[in-house]
């Protein structure tokens, strides 16, 4: 109880009954009844309403107090008749009838409704973010967002872990996205850099001896806006371990993830021990390393079957002849389909950039098994048998087909995996289905200069026998590399630590790093690892992509409190900005104009 109320708007019921009362809030809304005014009172906490007769001297008054108005109510709690009580609300049963009230806060012209969580333009939200905020479908998604980190915090202590703070003001990154760099005033022309992850530190811990951190981190990079990617910063749920292989780590995030979204949300995991799948297996069956599993559809590869003489798909005989690889969907019972579903998807795979998508069905005349379709004709009954077989379809199914390189394959059907699934319905909106994409490779080509360079985490343990790796194959290496998915969404990135410098220099030389450059770009790093390090890893799980899929958001800045433009641009309080002149010159920075 403070001066202001006796109670919240969302703690009063029928065990209130006759109590008089205060409460404090914002006027959500208003109904005038002719001669009962009714008033929604908001606060954090929810909603009262209250009533004013049209004979009470305070009626004209009250009608005239605008929408988000802060107000203070008095009165006396009654009870509501049966057919006015509102389920919806924990106050539904009860009313308060004013006695008196006090205005404590006056509003301008509301920009954007409060009351209702319509769409709106971007730029006004943004603008106008503290009004944004007190709608209820986003205020209750910021307020789902601390009470995940609070329930993250109290669950890592749980598991023995210790939270750390790492710098925010460090060294520029050599590796990764671009840094925000803040000039230094003491050290001239020279400059920190904002963490991009808390990477090199949270080893650095490891090294110092302490065994489980972890970190509710602020991550700062200068990259474009992504839907699940707020320009600027973000928030991860940093972890490190010591003496540990990669399965220890599975285990801690998979029983936190477990406790976390059960906790949070009422949909169904649909594997509580997570699928392990490798990088290779999951670039087959899905086409991408970030697999939507509550998708049932998988790709096969039929590239020997255009090898067949019996096969006259002529197009696609000679592109696998030139080294084009053929990669196909089955869709399960679809024969009675109209053809208006299976040309609408070939229009749009055309739209996506490719060729489009050939198609036909399985259908069985005189016990023999035949295409039916645009190009069913073409296969012979023998090659119908052997698709079937490689693909697990059956008759009434229907078969859709990819032809071109590996990359534009399984670009392509990784997104037609989606759009067929959806078209069809047999997504299960009520999941999460999370998995582990395991065995990364350590290293790639260059597309662009053909060299070869690092594919993920340079600083990630090899896997095999670490005495003998065959440096001269480096495209065979994998790594103790690991993605964390749910729902077709990356969640984080984590690796198993190369904690061995003689190994680390040896690893830099393939991707064309010699020892000088390792000891200047990394010297921290490796001066630490040279001093006695342990075996060490971890992950880093995205808290705003976590708050998202428990929130049922598409777009990050839905559960983000003060999120920044597609720009990168805070509209709300002008940022970035023009800074005085003294400050530059106290920086030792001048300005020159583009021309």
């Amino acid at each position: 109880m403070t001066k202001y109320r006796t109670h919240t708007c969302n703690e009063l019921n029928i065990k209130n009954e006759g109590e008089k009362v205060s409460l404090s809030g914002w006027v959500n809304k208003k109904r005038d009844h002719g001669n009962l005014l009714f008033i929604d009172l908001r606060d954090n906490y929810g909603i009262t309403q209250c009533v004013i007769d049209k004979k009470n001297d305070l009626f004209k008054k009250i009608e005239k107090i605008p929408l988000e108005t802060v107000i203070q109510f008095e009165g006396q709690v009654v009870k509501r008749d049966k057919n006015t009580i509102n389920k919806e609300l924990n106050t539904g049963e009860i009313e308060i009838k004013i006695i008196n009230f006090k205005i404590l806060g006056t509003t301008k012209e509301l920009p954007l409704p409060v009351f209702s969580d319509q769409e709106y333009s971007e730029e006004i939200r943004l603008k106008y973010r503290f009004l944004d905020l007190r709608r209820s479908k986003i205020h209750k998604n910021i307020n789902l967002r601390s009470k995940v980190i609070s329930f993250i915090r109290k669950e890592m202590e749980k598991y023995g872990f210790l939270e750390y703070q790492t710098p925010i003001l460090t060294s520029s990154s050599p590796e990764g996205a671009r840094d925000f760099l803040v000039p230094s005033r003491l050290n001239p022309g020279k400059f920190y850099a904002l963490p991009q992850a808390p990477q090199q530190f949270k080893q650095l811990i490891m090294v110092s001896g302490f065994d489980k951190y972890f970190q509710i981190a602020p991550c700062f990079r200068d990259e474009d806006a992504r839907a699940d990617r707020s320009p600027g910063e973000f928030y991860q749920l940093d972890i490190e371990m010591s003496f540990v292989d990669q399965n220890d780590i599975f285990n801690v995030v998979e029983k936190l993830l477990n406790n976390l979204f059960k906790k949070f949300s009422n949909k169904k995991i649909l594997n509580e021990k997570f699928p392990k799948i490798s990088f290779s297996d999951s670039m087959l069956k899905y086409g991408t390393d970030k697999p939507d599993l509550r998708n049932p559809l998988e790709i096969c590869d039929l590239t020997k079957i255009f090898e067949r003489d019996d096969v006259k798909f002529e197009i696609f005989n000679k592109l696998v002849k030139k080294g084009s690889i053929v990669r196909a969907i089955v869709t399960k019972k679809t024969n009675s389909k109209p053809r208006s579903f299976f040309d609408n998807i070939d229009k749009w795979a055309k739209n996506e950039g490719s060729s489009g998508l050939a198609y036909f069905t399985f259908e069985k005349e005189n016990n023999k098994v035949l295409g039916k379709g645009p190009i069913g004709k073409l296969f012979s009954t023998e090659a119908c048998e052997e698709i079937m077989k490689i693909s697990k379809a059956e008759i009434g199914d229907s078969i859709f087909l990819a032809c071109a390189n590996k990359k534009e394959v399984e670009k392509l059907l990784s997104v037609a995996r989606d759009k067929i699934a959806k078209d069809l319905e047999i997504i299960d909106q009520n999941l999460f289905a999370f998995c582990w994409i395991i065995d990364y490779p350590m290293y790639e080509n260059d597309e662009k200069t053909g060299k070869i360079k690092f594919s993920h985490n340079p600083f990630s343990m090899p896997q095999g026998d670490l005495n003998n790796l065959n440096l001269d194959e480096p495209l065979s290496i994998k790594a103790y590399q690991y993605d964390i998915v749910c729902n077709g969404i990356e969640l984080s990135s984590g690796a198993i630590r190369n904690h061995i410098p003689e190994l680390m220099y040896k690893l830099f030389s393939v991707a064309g790093y010699n020892k000088k450059s390792v000891d200047e770009k990394f010297s921290g790093m490796i001066n630490a690892l040279s001093y006695g390090a342990p075996p060490h890893g971890g992950i880093a799980p995205g808290i705003d992509r976590l708050v998202m899929l428990l929130a049922n958001e598409k777009n990050i800045r839905e559960v983000t409190m003060f999120p920044m433009n597609q720009n990168a641009q805070d509209l709300m309080m002008n940022a970035p900005s023009n800074v005085d002149e003294n400050q530059l010159k106290e920086l030792s920075i001048n300005i020159v104009k583009k021309k």
